[in-house]
C-alpha cells in the first residue's frame, strides 16, 4: 500500500495539462517511429526521438506537479534519472533537419562529436547517482534537495547548445536553397515548407525559453516554470502533428511513385546515364548531394559569350524550357559538355541562378500570349502550364520577380492600353 502511495499521481490543473501533451509526445513519438521503421525514413526515426526528447523534457514538470518530488522512492527517481536531455535536442534537430533535404544523409563517426555534451551529462549523472545512493548512501550532490535537471547552469548550456544547432540548421537550409535554385529550373516547388515552419517553431521555443528566464530568472525555482513549460508543450506538439502529417504525405508520394525532391533526386535517377554520357559531371553531383559548392569552369570572357550564345539558341530553339522538370545535367546533356560549364555561363554570363534564367524565357513566352489574349480562350494557369510552369504558386512568384507585377496587375494594365 506504501509503494502504491509512493506512485500516486495527484491530479490538479496542472499536472492535468502537461500529462495530456506529454502523452500526445509519446503517442507520435510512437507512431512516427513506426513509419519510419516500415518505409525506411531516417528522417522519420529522428522526429521520432526528438519528440520522446520534448515528451521526456517536460516529465519533471508533468510528475512534478502531480507531487512526486514530496519525497521517496518518486522523488528519487526524478533526481537520478536525467529526463531533460538538453544537450541532445539540439543535435537531434540538426540531423533531422539534413536527414529531411537529402534522403540519403547518415551520420559519419565524425559526427559523433555532437553527442558528446550528452554523453558527459549522462556520465555526470551516473556519478551523482553511485554518490549518492551507494558509496554514501545519503544525500550528498542532492543535499539542497532540487533537481539537477533543473539547475541554471545545465538550463543555460542547453539552450546556448539549442540556438547553435538551430543556427547551423539554418545554414543548411540557406545551403539548400542556394543549390537547387542553382539547380534546378522548379526550384520554387521543393523548397520544403516544412523544413521552414519546423525551424520557426524551434525559434519560438528558444525564445519563449529567453522570454521567461528574463520574466523569471531563478531557472531552478519549480514552481514558477509553469508558463513556459505549457508554452513549449503547446510547440512541441504542433511539430508532432504537422511533422507526423509530412511524414504521411512524404510515405503517399513514395508508394505513388511521385517520390519527394531532395538535393540529388533528379541525378540519381538519371545516374547510370550521365555517367556512361558525361562521366565529368559526376563531381558536380556529388558536390549538390552534399551541399558543397560546384567549381566553376575556368573560361575566358571570349569563351563566355560563345558559350552564352550557344545556351540561349538551345533554350529557344529547341524550347528546353517547356520542360517543367527541366535541370542542370539536362541543359548540359543537350549542349554536350558539364553541369559546372552551364553553371559557369549562367552565373557569370546573366549575373543570375538557373532557376531565374529559365524562368525569364517561360516568362517572355507568357507574356506573348497574354498579348495575343490566348487566356480568354485558356485559363491563365493553362497559359502558364503550356510555357513550362508547374504550378500556379510558382508562376506567380516568377512573374512577379520578373516583371514587377502580380498576373492579375499585368492583365490589368494590357485591358488599360
Amino acid at each position: 500500500m506504501d509503494l502504491v502511495s509512493e506512485f500516486s499521481f495527484a491530479f490538479n490543473e496542472k499536472s492535468a495539462f502537461l500529462l495530456f501533451f506529454f502523452l500526445i509526445g509519446i503517442l507520435f513519438s510512437a507512431l512516427t517511429l513506426r513509419l519510419g521503421l516500415r518505409q525506411e525514413v531516417r528522417a522519420s526515426k529522428w522526429l521520432s526521438l526528438l519528440l520522446f526528447l520534448c515528451s521526456m523534457y517536460i516529465t519533471p514538470y508533468v510528475m512534478g506537479y502531480a507531487g512526486w518530488y514530496s519525497g521517496g522512492i518518486s522523488r528519487e527517481i526524478l533526481f537520478y534519472v536525467p529526463f531533460m536531455q538538453v544537450f541532445l535536442i539540439g543535435p537531434v534537430v540538426y540531423f533531422y533537419t539534413k536527414s529531411l533535404l537529402n534522403e540519403g544523409f547518415t551520420i559519419s563517426r565524425k559526427a559523433l562529436f555532437h553527442f558528446v555534451p550528452a554523453i558527459l551529462y549522462a556520465f555526470y549523472s551516473l556519478v551523482v547517482f553511485i554518490t549518492d545512493k551507494i558509496v554514501l548512501d545519503e544525500f550528498y550532490f542532492y543535499a539542497d534537495g532540487r533537481d539537477k535537471d533543473l539547475s541554471d547552469w545545465y538550463q543555460a548550456a542547453g539552450l546556448i547548445s539549442m540556438s547553435l544547432y538551430l543556427i547551423l540548421s539554418l545554414k543548411y537550409y540557406t545551403q539548400y536553397r542556394k543549390q537547387i535554385f542553382n539547380t534546378l529550373s522548379y526550384a520554387d516547388t521543393v523548397l520544403f515548407q516544412w523544413i521552414r515552419n519546423f525551424s520557426i517553431a524551434f525559434l519560438v521555443l528558444i525564445f519563449l525559453r529567453v522570454l521567461f528566464f528574463i520574466t523569471n530568472p531563478d531557472w531552478g525555482n519549480f514552481g514558477n516554470q509553469f508558463w513556459y513549460y505549457l508554452s513549449f508543450s503547446f510547440v512541441f506538439t504542433y511539430v508532432a502533428i504537422a511533422g507526423y502529417s509530412n511524414v504521411i504525405k512524404r510515405v503517399t508520394l513514395n508508394e505513388s511513385g511521385l517520390k519527394p525532391y531532395n538535393v540529388f533526386t533528379p541525378y540519381r535517377e538519371k545516374r547510370e546515364v550521365i555517367r556512361s554520357q558525361l562521366a565529368e559531371n559526376q563531381k558536380s553531383i556529388d558536390a549538390v548531394a552534399t551541399l558543397e559548392e560546384p567549381p566553376k569552369a575556368q573560361i575566358s570572357d571570349e569563351q563566355l559569350e560563345t558559350w552564352k550564345k550557344k545556351l540561349d539558341s538551345a533554350m529557344r530553339n529547341r524550347l528546353l524550357y517547356k520542360n517543367p522538370r527541366l535541370n542542370l545535367a539536362d541543359v548540359a546533356r543537350e549542349l554536350c559538355t558539364n553541369t559546372k560549364m552551364i553553371s559557369t555561363v549562367v552565373n557569370r554570363g546573366w549575373d543570375m541562378n538557373f532557376n531565374d534564367y529559365v524562368n525569364q524565357f517561360r516568362i517572355e513566352v507568357v507574356v506573348e500570349k497574354l498579348i495575343r489574349g490566348e487566356h480568354r480562350d485558356k485559363t491563365l494557369l493553362g497559359v502558364a502550364l503550356e510555357s513550362g510552369f508547374n504550378s500556379k504558386a510558382t508562376f506567380n512568384r516568377a512573374f512577379k520577380k520578373i516583371t514587377s507585377n502580380s498576373p492579375k496587375e499585368y492583365l490589368n494594365s494590357l485591358s488599360q492600353k
